[in-house]
């Protein structure tokens, strides 16, 4: 391994995204982070269970939330191959999000579930303008809620 190669690997890659407040939002989003993902430096699991996780915390922040001032959501994410820490940050909403108690017959409410499900660990931030939902995929965050 070269100096170049174990240089970028302890680097960690971070890309932030805005998106237009809309469920045609969660397409895009997957396929942009998808495509980021997919140099060969984080797993192809961790890379499935990103793009699930960020597709459900997108819609939850679209149909749940409110958006930003600028009318967005963002969605952040930083790479330390293995590890992919995922923030998804929309205007507030009522009530904090969390996994709703197991339903045979709902029609909604498992995202959380499946976000809890997949991520190392995960958590919500309250902030001035807005909140972050964030999960760590891979290996425990660097960030604590």
């Amino acid at each position: 391994m070269t100096t170049q190669t174990k240089k970028k690997q302890m680097d960690a890659r971070v890309r932030t995204v805005r998106l237009a407040w809309t469920l045609e939002s969660v397409p895009e989003i997957r396929r942009v982070l998808v495509e980021d993902l997919s140099d060969g430096s984080v797993p192809d699991e961790i890379v499935h269970e990103a793009e699930t996780v960020v597709c459900e915390l997108v819609s939850n922040a679209v149909r749940h939330a409110k958006p930003l001032p600028d009318g967005s959501v963002r969605v952040h994410w930083k790479v330390r191959a293995p590890r992919v820490e995922l923030e998804v940050t929309d205007g507030g909403g009522e009530g904090i999000p969390a996994p709703k108690p197991p339903a045979t017959w709902a029609p909604a409410g498992r995202g959380l579930r499946i976000v809890r499900s997949m991520a190392h660990e995960w958590g919500v931030s309250e902030e001035r303008q807005g909140r972050t939902v964030w999960a760590a995929l891979g290996g425990p965050s660097r960030r604590r809620a």
